[in-house]
């Protein structure tokens, strides 16, 4: 997987502003806060193929891809490589790494729960809701807290959050993607 960093890319859009800034945060988090040349298309519903294709790029034409910290691109890099495209490259640190190094954002007044927090929130109401059931009502709701657990070893294990996937979808996470609006990635 090719990587870049945050100020070697900012070099490589002010000499090429055409380059292809792919953020694939939730469409909330995009608004919040991004890298001017970016748009976004949320990991979720990314399709490198059909992005690629309504973007007219080639196989060969390098796609730059952000999110909060580098996990979610890194994902997205996979999901390139397994539809052929092999210059998919990652930003280091992603959009936090973008900001740490004093590089221009987009900021809007939309401030937002980032996914991570919305899935710790989540987790700690169900672990708490399980816990009190389970004292209150019933002893067999502690399986519910327990479930919740395992979701979290698993989701640390392998990388992959099947709450916080559901919670993207949510309606509060959505606004149109740059596959669904005519924004070019530029």
């Amino acid at each position: 997987m090719k990587t870049i960093a945050p100020s070697d890319l900012q070099k490589l859009i002010a000499a090429q502003p055409s380059l292809c800034v792919l953020d694939v945060r939730t469409p909330v988090e995009f608004a919040e806060v991004h890298v001017p040349q970016a748009c976004n298309e949320p990991l979720d519903r990314l399709k490198p193929k059909a992005f690629c294709a309504a973007k007219n790029l080639s196989s060969s034409s390098p796609v730059y891809l952000l999110c909060r910290s580098g996990g979610r691109a890194t994902k997205a890099a996979e999901l390139f490589a397994r539809d052929g495209f092999d210059n998919a490259v990652v930003v280091e640190g992603g959009t936090l790494a973008w900001c740490a190094a004093g590089l221009p954002v987009n900021r809007s007044a939309v401030k937002a729960i980032s996914l991570e927090r919305q899935v710790r929130i989540a987790a700690g109401l169900l672990v708490l809701t399980g816990v009190l059931l389970a004292h209150f009502v019933h002893p067999g709701f502690i399986g519910l807290a327990a479930f919740v657990g395992a979701g979290l070893v698993f989701a640390g294990i392998t990388d992959w959050c099947g709450m916080g996937m559901l919670l993207a979808k949510m309606p509060w996470n959505q606004f149109p993607s740059c596959a669904t609006t005519k924004k070019s990635c530029q």
